[in-house]
């Protein structure tokens, strides 16, 4: 029977793509900011103090992060349950093991084995959150997590690469108002954190395309 007879379908397939999309923006703009965040406090000098902020600015986006999950594909509950704490902690780690690995090995050889290492932490710690939110197979679309984690890592590629690989910055002639001088300066790192923010929404989109579909 034709969708144009079935005013209902229609509308319930628009508001599944709609919450998907908007949940996939917010996860990548919470994903964008801590990793992007966390990657240039610890990417140049790095201290013990930046080391710890960075962690804390990396497990908070990750707790977002799975609160945005959780509230597009289930009940939010709370977030401080262990077994959701876990999940948060399981996304902290796979990036700063995908740092070291990538910082292990050093250039371009390091990128891409991080780049896979990566994914691969990623395509489990997808299945682990969804298994915490009782996601149980709604359909066989939804245990392919392989291609979103693929599509963040990457990105993270690419935000590894504009910071190792690059070395330039476009800076504006020097703007007076009203005695203020002030110089727009923008960096190959800030462009990689766009790009990884761009990389995580398609990522997050394809995810929440498949979870939400019946």
């Amino acid at each position: 029977m034709s969708v144009i007879r079935q005013p209902g379908v229609l509308g319930r397939t628009t508001r599944r793509r709609v919450v998907g999309v908007t949940a996939a923006l917010s996860a990548a703009v919470v994903e964008g900011a801590a990793v992007g965040l966390w990657f240039s406090l610890v990417v140049g000098s790095r201290s013990t103090s930046t080391a710890l902020a960075g962690l804390g600015i990396l497990f908070c986006g990750s707790l977002l992060r799975a609160g945005v999950f959780g509230a597009t594909v289930s009940e939010l509950g709370d977030l401080l349950q262990p077994r959701r704490l876990i999940v948060a902690v399981l996304l902290t780690g796979s990036w700063v093991v995908w740092l070291l690995a990538a910082e292990r090995i050093g250039g371009g050889t390091g990128i891409v084995v991080a780049t896979v290492v990566l994914a691969g932490i990623l395509t489990g710690q997808f299945f682990l959150e969804r298994r915490v939110f009782r996601l149980r197979a709604r359909s066989k679309r939804a245990r392919t997590s392989l291609v979103p984690a693929l599509l963040l890592a990457v990105g993270a590629s690419m935000l590894l690469a504009s910071a190792w690989l690059t070395d330039w910055t476009v800076a504006t002639p020097q703007l007076s108002f009203e005695g203020i001088s002030l110089i727009v300066r923008i960096e190959a790192v800030q462009i990689g954190v766009l790009v990884f923010g761009l990389f995580a929404f398609l990522a997050h989109q394809r995810r929440f395309e498949r979870l939400l579909d019946p």
